[in-house]
């Protein structure tokens, strides 16, 4: 597809491809960074304290695709330094855990380091969006140290129960199938299915608490 190009041209846009690539190291080093404190306060929960509240980890940096449709949708101006500034979300995590209690506390655990910074909180477990969906989401910052010095970036983590992940993901596929436009009926049966989510992690949390003595 570049043959029919002249030296010029070629040039820009390999120009282009390598500015976009050192936009978005920085995201996937914070992703690192992040994942690793994760890690650390898994292992350190599994060794120390017997016990495990971190079901599993995942990640992912925004595809260029995803990026440029969520930069139209915001209505952000396409430059480098407004999408830094506006859209929070090019880096995230999503950390699964077993109890409701958990996910405070694996929170707190994390935003408690001296270099995360904590921007904003919306915590959908206490208030969950209309359609029943549940999870914490921090918007933090962190550092990440390059050849230059250190840069802030930063990374969405969500944080879920097992059960509101399950139905999260659930979710996510009907309202792909369907292009977002859902039908009527099958949006009760999501939010339905969300109270017996919420249901079952109650129930769970209890028993839970019954064999830790609380």
């Amino acid at each position: 597809m570049l043959e029919g190009l002249d030296e010029s041209a070629l040039n820009e846009i390999t120009s282009l491809r390598d500015d976009f690539a050192r936009f978005m190291m920085p995201y996937k080093f914070a992703i690192d960074e992040v994942m690793t404190k994760i890690s650390i306060l898994r292992e350190e929960f599994a060794a120390l304290r017997d016990e495990n509240p971190i079901e599993h980890i995942s990640s992912r940096v925004k595809t260029p695709e995803s990026l440029m449709q969520k930069v139209a949708r915001k209505g952000c101006e396409p430059s480098y330094q407004a999408i830094r500034e506006q859209i929070t979300d090019i880096a995230g995590i999503r950390v699964v855990c077993s109890f409701v209690s958990d996910v405070y506390r694996v929170f707190e655990a994390l935003t408690a380091q001296s270099d995360v910074r904590v921007l904003q909180v919306k915590d959908y477990i206490a208030n969950p969006k209309p359609n029943g969906y549940k999870s914490l989401h921090a918007i933090i910052e962190v550092p990440v140290f390059l050849s230059d010095g250190p840069h802030p970036v930063i990374v969405e983590v969500q944080l879920r129960t097992v059960a509101m992940d399950f139905w999260a993901s659930l979710e996510h596929k009907i309202y792909y199938k369907y292009d977002k436009t859902v039908p009527a009926e099958l949006l009760r049966g999501l939010r339905e299915a969300a109270q017996v989510a919420s249901d079952l992690d109650e129930k769970m949390q209890r028993l839970h608490d019954e064999v830790r003595g609380v």
